[in-house]
This record gives C-alpha cells, sequence and structure tokens, in this order.
C-alpha cells in the first residue's frame, strides 16, 4: 500500500525540528515515524503523519519548504537476514531504492521505502507475498 511522506526542508539552526513538532503537534497531527539527513547548511526531515495533507498545509502556511511523497512499507520479521531477503527480491526484480528507513518493535520490523518506481515496487512485494504496512497500520502500534 501506498503511504504518504512529508519531505520538509529545514534551515541547519536550532530549533527548527521543534518548530515543526510544535506546529504538528498543536494541530493534533501525530508523528509516527522519522528520518532527518542533514548537509551543513539544512536538513530533511522525511516524516510519516496521522494527516498528511493538513500537515503539508500547515507546514506551508508557516513558510516550511514541504513535499508530499509516496514511499512504501514493508513489515518483516525482526530476525538476522529477513531485510537482506526482501532487499535481495527488489535487487532481482530490478527495483532502485533512494533511501529507506526503519523501526521495529518486538517481533517486527517495519521498514519505509522510496523507491523509484513505487507502484512496481509494492507489485514485486505482494508477487512475493511480503507483508506491505498500510497507513492505519502505523496507528495500531
Amino acid at each position: 500500500m501506498i503511504i504518504k511522506q512529508l519531505s520538509v526542508f529545514l534551515e541547519n539552526k536550532s530549533g527548527r525540528l521543534s518548530e515543526v513538532s510544535a506546529l504538528l503537534g498543536n494541530a493534533g497531527i501525530n508523528m509516527t515515524a522519522f528520518s532527518i539527513a542533514d548537509t551543513s547548511d539544512f536538513g530533511i526531515l522525511r516524516v510519516i503523519v496521522s494527516e498528511p495533507e493538513r500537515a503539508l498545509t500547515i507546514l506551508r502556511e508557516n513558510n516550511f519548504s514541504v513535499s508530499l511523497t509516496e514511499v512504501v512499507g514493508l513489515i518483516c520479521p525482526n530476525e538476522p537476514g529477513a531485510l537482506g531477503k526482501a532487499l535481495g527480491i527488489l535487487k532481482d526484480e530490478g527495483i532502485q531504492i533512494e533511501y529507506m528507513y526503519a523501526f521495529s518493535l518486538e517481533k517486527t520490523a517495519n521498514i519505509i521505502i522510496r523507491a523509484a518506481n513505487v507502484q512496481k515496487c509494492i507489485d514485486v512485494l505482494k508477487k512475493h507475498e511480503l507483508e506491505l504496512l498500510r497507513s492505519s497500520d502505523l496507528y495500531k502500534i
């Protein structure tokens, strides 16, 4: 299933991440997964939220440079080799991964994948009977 992710460009200065989280929190929007990549001048906050379109509007209204991106969620067993197997399948099927991040809870690992072709990635994972993560699954955790 396709999950919508926000990508927020942040100046690399104190308080910017706090400002984003406060804006979303004050609006009742929950952040369930995120990753931050940075350079010396700016960072990119990639975040999965409970209401992506509303969060996009709120952040834009507050002068943040933000975009909405489609990603794929995969559920793997939280055990050695499980991720390698899934990534091997994607490699063998010609799926190019731009980036990914993950978190695990007890027996499962939840992986967010940004693929060059999101729908093809989903089709390959389904074909090989791997379990996909839905946006609604993120709020059961």
